[in-house]
């Protein structure tokens, strides 16, 4: 059986240190506190993001777009990272801000090429990722960097979870409470493998890099206030509070 950790980064007297979630407490270097009096920072430091378009069919049916005969890519900036408790900030050049819930990977090792067969050996772990994105400035912009890469746009967290088979997974996202996104990993368009077989063949992976695997059904629009909870069983849950810019 694979182990299973729970990969983190706390910050704790306003210093990040890297960890693991044991019971109700954090382990690290310097020893172990209750996990209630540490905050989380992001759970990885990636080069960049790696988000994958309309790879749950629903998805693409509710947007009126064609399914993608491959994956589609778009990029978010390292300076889009945020974390669980983390406030976002509802940017002031747009009116329409959606929530996209989504189960996330995170590299382990640099590489390049990597076949799907090998695939799994790449991967550190899975978290959770809420891939804001301002709807308006991505139809108007005609491409997304603008709208999917504001200042806080890209959650993460609370932990890296290792050692679990990603295809069980269940993929949650509610606002304010109400249940929006509920699917399945498994009814992803383009599984894992293969997404890492086709990015790594484009790009070379380093150490911290995250890919984010699509959004179910259920995306909707946030409002100063609101908070977004994104629940995967067997990673826990990512929690974000909607601000004003």
């Amino acid at each position: 059986m694979p182990t299973i950790r729970r990969l983190c980064r706390c910050r704790i007297s306003g210093t990040i240190h890297d960890g693991v979630i044991e019971g109700a407490d954090f382990v690290f270097a310097g020893g172990r506190v209750a996990l209630e009096t540490v905050s989380f920072a992001p759970p990885c430091v990636p080069t960049k993001i790696i988000g994958v378009g309309r790879n749950y069919a629903d998805h693409a049916a509710e947007m009126n777009n064609p399914l993608p005969s491959e994956p589609l890519l778009f990029l978010k900036p390292p300076s889009a990272l945020n974390h669980h408790e983390g406030d976002v900030v509802y940017p002031t050049q747009s009116r329409h801000v959606d929530f996209e819930g989504e189960l996330a990977l995170v590299i382990g090792e640099r590489c390049k090429n990597v076949s799907r067969e090998r695939a799994s050996s790449a991967v550190l772990g899975y978290t959770i990722c809420n891939d804001f994105t301002a709807r308006d400035l991505q139809r108007t912009d005609g491409q997304w960097a603008r709208a999917k890469g504001f200042d806080g746009f890209a959650p993460l967290g609370p932990c890296i979870v290792t050692g679990i088979d990603p295809h069980t997974l269940h993929v949650r996202t509610l606002v304010n409470g109400d249940v929006k996104q509920d699917a399945p990993v498994s009814d992803l368009i383009f599984g894992i493998p293969a997404l890492i077989e086709y990015i790594s063949a484009a790009f070379t992976l380093e150490p911290g890099d995250v890919i984010t695997t699509g959004t179910p059904a259920g995306v909707g629009p946030v409002h100063v206030g609101d908070v977004v909870e994104v629940q995967i069983d067997g990673i826990g849950l990512l929690r974000n509070r909607i601000v004003a810019g």
